[in-house]
């Protein structure tokens, strides 16, 4: 990855997150806000520790209280993020999400302290989250090219699993939960895309969805066998244009679509390779919906058969661009907070500068971002 482009520095020089004023609250509050509550879409992309700056989307989008989510399409920590914001909602309504969502994240950090896969001093003092200089990680980086996780995880232990089944009531979310849940993994024999939708949703369907082959052994359901969503639906769209009924549909975007230089190293290229191809459905997704949109709009399709979809975009790819590879797997609860300040900021500008158009128009530049 670039790297004249970085966060803002690690460790003592970083500011103390919980003196840090919520950037929601940063909203001029002289300037008259509607009440109207508006029903929106989510569709959350995957991106390993990143995730946690859907984290400070979702938090920041729940805090200002103007969104209802109708439906949530989301893929590998995107899924999770889902499953975990649906739940606490169901069980708490605002407070009870925005609680869940932190726990969950704070489980993840826990879960990751005792590893041996940790920032160096090197790392540290460079300034960055990435692990790049550590030993460790170059190691596993390597292994995982030259043998696959049935010869280095052959017992299938998988670390997520339990506190998968710790943080999330599956029968609460299936029969309790209000918000639409969709959860994309990859079938490895058929190439297709499998969604499971919130009635089918157990810990087996978190794990397939977020299932990286060169690190996990594919996961079964039903006899059939699943490796990461991302490869078909980065996230899906299609689900909740089928199956909601909010005609908008917010992307939150962990995954760069630029970047301002190509990649030089063997890792920034690999990074670059994934992020391109995990990219790529939603690509056409989006596309097809420009397409339909434009004919509508010359009258060359029916509206009252056809649905006019708007498109939206939460992102921060001049500090997601930043981050190394190695990042995804640092869980530093450091990290994390900045990861999730981060979105929260984004959710706020956001809001502010097209909330009014939800219900009226795309406010995501489509020609610029995908055509």
């Amino acid at each position: 990855m670039p790297q004249n482009k970085k966060p803002p520095p690690a460790g003592a020089s970083q500011p103390r997150r919980a003196k840090r004023i919520s950037p929601i609250a940063r909203i001029d509050k002289s300037k008259p806000r509607s009440q109207k509550v508006k029903s929106v879409n989510l569709a959350l992309q995957g991106g390993g520790a990143h995730g946690a700056f859907t984290w400070g989307v979702l938090d920041g989008l729940l805090e200002d209280g103007r969104l209802e989510f109708d439906g949530i399409s989301g893929t590998s920590a995107g899924a999770m993020n889902a499953a975990i914001v649906a739940q606490g909602h169901a069980e708490g309504g605002v407070a009870g999400a925005r609680a869940a969502l932190e726990g969950f994240w704070r489980s993840i950090s826990e879960l990751g302290r005792n590893s041996p896969m940790q920032r160096t001093f090197f790392d540290r003092l460079s300034g960055g989250w990435s692990m790049d200089l550590s030993p460790i990680y170059m190691m596993f980086d390597m292994l995982t090219r030259v043998m696959s996780p049935y010869q280095l995880n052959p017992n299938n232990t998988h670390p997520l699993r339990s506190l998968l089944e710790q943080q999330i009531h599956f029968e609460t979310l299936r029969t309790t939960s209000k918000i639409k849940i969709y959860v994309s993994a990859t079938n490895v024999g058929n190439g297709k895309v499998r969604v499971f939708g919130r009635d089918e949703l157990t810990v087996d369907a978190l794990l397939a969805s977020a299932c990286l082959p060169t690190m996990f052994q594919a996961i079964e359901i039903d006899g059939e066998h699943f490796w990461d969503g991302g490869y078909m639906g980065n996230p899906a769209l299609f689900p909740l244009i089928y199956n909601c009924t909010s005609d908008d549909i917010i992307i939150v975007q962990i995954n760069p679509m630029k970047q301002a230089e190509p990649p030089r190293t063997a890792n920034e290229i690999l990074n670059r390779i994934n992020e391109i191809s995990f990219n790529a459905t939603l690509n056409r997704e989006v596309r097809a919906i420009a397409f339909v949109r434009k004919l509508i709009d010359d009258e060359n399709l029916d509206a009252k058969k056809y649905r006019r979809l708007n498109l939206h975009m939460i992102e921060s790819e001049d500090r997601m661009s930043g981050l190394g590879v190695s990042s995804k797997l640092n869980v530093e609860w450091d990290f994390l907070m900045y990861l999730k300040e981060v979105g929260r900021d984004a959710a706020a500008q956001w809001l502010a500068a097209h909330f009014d158009q939800i219900g009226v128009a795309t406010t995501l530049d489509i020609k610029e971002k995908f055509l």
